[in-house]
């Protein structure tokens, strides 16, 4: 119990320091987003005063707020889930923009990440299984050669053979232009046609890296005593392999795989950009583009609250898991 009230305690102490920052860092850069927005507007033409007031009022800068007053707004408005209105899509709020993109990262992202996961942890409990063997090199040499792989590079080169010269796959976006986005059957199905590429080239060059970790841990605990001494019992090798050494070898890849699910709400931006995917990566990628300080901090946020929330999970099923943790933490 002490031990979860002190993750606890660090958990709102990080969420508030996150939040802090995120309100603090875009005031102290060079320039503000005030004078960014307005210099946009007043190159399209010269603007009156009147003109200039209007659009401070409506996107809520210039206010004459101390800073502390500022702050107390933006806590608010973080409960709220309200970060004003976005920059480049004006007149479209933040919030509606990021509750648009957020499916589309979270089904292919989230997805993807889970598949590759498991996949690659299974077969690396496999390939250490099996250590010094031609499957064990085999399923090494291909991990080792697709983590070299640059993903942008990799992409790319798929998207210009199987969707530029064979016509296999659709070159960009998230679903065919003859429909509209929907719950039927056309849309759905466009959709998941558009996601296979993308998706392939993400699982290409991730099932390596969990592969190659769950590997190199699980040789590692193959060699301590109680896995000797489960086999001198006569235990089977699917228990000596799952449940003495798999289940002490996955922990740092379960820690990894939860820092992963916490950006995945953030989106896999080279993925979205190659692809022109509408997802959560695309957006933040045009807000950094277009200098919208609104989009950008609220995504930013989101990301930091992600991976904080995964990792506190992580933590938690680690000392569940790991009764040694447990013990240490007191």
């Amino acid at each position: 119990m002490r031990h979860f009230i002190r993750r606890t305690f660090i958990l709102l102490l990080t969420l508030w320091t996150a939040v802090t920052l995120n309100f603090f860092i875009p005031r102290l850069m060079p320039g503000n987003p005030a004078e960014a927005i307005l210099a946009k507007f007043q190159s399209k033409g010269n603007l009156s005063e009147a003109s200039v007031h209007a659009l401070e009022v409506m996107f809520g800068i210039n206010t004459h707020q101390t800073m502390l007053q500022q702050y107390w707004q933006y806590w608010r408005e973080v409960f709220r889930f309200d970060f004003g209105l976005s920059y480049t899509y004006y007149p479209q709020t933040v919030s509606s923009l990021i509750a648009q993109a957020l499916p589309w990262t979270l089904i292919l992202i989230g997805v993807t990440t889970v598949i590759g996961f498991i996949g690659g942890t299974l077969l690396g409990i496999f390939a250490a299984w099996r250590n010094g063997t031609k499957t064990d090199a085999i399923l090494t040499l291909t991990s080792t050669i697709t983590q070299i792989f640059p993903y942008f590079w990799f992409a790319l080169l798929c998207v210009y053979f199987l969707a530029f010269l064979l016509h296999i796959f659709p070159l960009s976006q998230g679903y065919s232009a003859d429909f509209m986005p929907g719950w039927d059957t056309g849309f759905i199905l466009s959709a998941i046609y558009h996601s296979i590429l993308p998706a392939l080239t993400i699982l290409v060059t991730s099932v390596g890296g969990w592969l190659l970790g769950m590997r190199n841990n699980m040789i590692s605990v193959l060699s301590e005593d109680y896995i000797t001494l489960g086999k001198a019992k006569g235990l089977s090798n699917t228990t000596v392999a799952l449940q003495y050494a798999a289940r002490n070898a996955i922990l740092p890849s379960l820690t990894g795989f939860a820092l992963n699910l916490g950006f995945i709400v953030g989106g896999n931006v080279l993925v979205e950009v190659v692809f022109a995917y509408p997802g959560l990566g695309n957006l933040l990628f045009t807000a950094v583009t277009n200098e919208d300080y609104p989009l950008m901090q609220a995504i930013f946020l989101i990301i930091v609250v992600c991976v904080v929330l995964a990792n506190f999970v992580a933590d938690l099923v680690n000392v569940l898991i790991d009764p040694r943790i447990r013990r240490a933490g007191g």
